[in-house]
């Protein structure tokens, strides 16, 4: 698989954010609380945008896409979104980060003015680009398990299993022996995400507590964190809950890919920045993690997968290559996926998962059995059976209004006049019409 076997026509990127604050999640329904970026996690983001930037960017690389402007930016050629919700801004923020070192600040960038006046950009031709938050009140596709109680409930029996039963007591004394270091947070192994980010976070911020720590410690609670996760982001079946996080995700990389194979299309960089839920669920779902254990389990800060899409110099359809690396100190490295050691035709991977790849708001909440949140309660069942669409109110015409106003006045008018008549404020006389309308209107009354 070298480079310069085929031409590579665009590239979806997935990022996992850079180093931030101390984080909990809730271990049963995933309820994240606020958190921060740190200069650290703003600097490896800024690093890899840069490194992404010498990839498919600069012409001198065999990665080179040609179709997008590398000097200035231009919208239309990329697209870029980013999680909204779940760590509070950290994952948007890692993206800025991301970007000012994808397109750095250019000189060159300006604007000439109608009298002729050339104006540059502040900071030296500082870019911004476009980024679309993706805010998970309105948008499932980058949170899929957010609110969602089928995946709640597979979360609980996967702590009720035997298989996690087993590992608690199987490290029983492991777990026993953290409370000391955890400032009284719970040490069980239901809480053995919580309990590995906080060590983690105070191993990298805390220099008292790094020197404290017993040597194996970080990597032990790593391991049961990555056991962890997987049973909670994972299902065996492609269509399972656990998938849920790379089943939402799905719609905008294969969109990604038909835009990048499209030749009438100008978007050929695509950047999703994501937690790292998305990736475990990916990962398992193409045979990633299967294939290459020793990138399964949470990826690290800043780390980046790489969908390109190439043309093989040979001809046929279009395929994808995937390289991955894990975090700051890690490098670019191409692995073979959905059982296969070379790259895969873009037909096979959009046959084999989109069946089961969905963002769309009525699916999702039959999905996750939700009538309430994230826009559930907005739909309502058609006359057609299984179909479901956003209620809505009809917009009158001017004429309509007209009649119902009319009929509205004339409703209230033989209103007052009955009770008149009843007070016997008002009285009736009987009129005779033709016998062509005798039927009709022979028992109505008219002043």
């Amino acid at each position: 698989m070298a480079a310069s076997d085929s031409k590579i026509l665009g590239v979806v990127i997935l990022i996992r954010h850079g180093d931030r604050e101390g984080f909990y999640q809730d271990p049963i329904d995933y309820t994240p609380s606020n958190t921060a970026i740190t200069a650290l996690g703003n600097l490896q983001s800024f690093q890899l945008g840069e490194e992404i930037r010498s990839l498919y960017l600069s012409p001198s690389s065999p990665s080179f896409i040609s179709s997008v402007s590398a000097d200035i930016v231009q919208d239309s050629q990329v697209q870029i979104r980013a999680d909204g919700g779940g760590e509070r801004g950290v994952i948007f923020n890692s993206a800025v980060s991301f970007l000012q070192g994808l397109f750095p600040e250019n000189p060159t960038y300006n604007s000439t003015l109608a009298n002729g006046t050339i104006v540059f950009a502040p900071l030296n031709g500082y870019q911004t680009v476009p980024i679309e938050s993706v805010e998970p009140d309105n948008d499932i596709s980058l949170e899929g398990w957010t609110d969602c109680g089928t995946f709640v409930d597979a979360t609980n029996a996967f702590y009720n299993s035997a298989v996690f039963n087993e590992t608690a007591a199987a490290h029983a004394s492991f777990i026993a022996s953290l409370p000391q270091f955890l400032d009284n947070r719970p040490a069980t192994l239901v809480d053995m995400w919580n309990i590995f980010d906080f060590i983690n976070v105070q191993s990298i911020h805390n220099s008292t507590f790094f020197t404290q720590l017993p040597a194996g410690t970080i990597e032990q609670a790593r391991a049961l964190a990555n056991f962890h996760e997987e049973g909670v982001f994972t299902s065996p079946q492609l269509n399972g809950i656990g998938n849920i996080a790379g089943q939402t995700i799905l719609p905008s990389i294969i969109d990604g890919f038909k835009n990048i194979t499209d030749p009438t299309s100008s978007r050929k960089f695509v950047l999703e920045a994501i937690s790292y839920k998305p990736f475990l669920s990916l990962f398992n779902m193409t045979g990633i993690a299967k294939q290459n254990p020793q990138i399964a389990g949470i990826v690290d800060y800043a780390s980046a997968a790489a969908f390109e899409v190439r043309q093989p110099n040979g001809g046929g359809e279009p395929v994808i290559r995937f390289k991955f690396k894990n975090g700051t100190n890690d490098q670019f490295n191409t692995y073979g996926f959905m059982n296969s050691t070379s790259d895969v035709p873009v037909s096979t991977f959009i046959n084999t998962l989109q069946p089961v790849a969905f963002s769309d708001i009525p699916t999702w909440c039959k999905v996750c059995n939700n009538h309430q949140d994230r826009g559930c309660a907005n739909l309502v069942t058609t006359s057609s059976p299984g179909v479901a669409a956003i209620a809505h109110h009809d917009r009158v015409s001017p004429v309509g209004a007209g009649f119902i106003g009319a009929a509205v006045t004339l409703a209230l008018m033989l209103v007052i006049l009955a009770l008149l008549s009843s007070f016997g404020l008002l009285n009736f006389g009987k009129h005779k019409f033709s016998k062509h309308h005798k039927s009709d209107v022979s028992n109505r009354h008219y002043c």
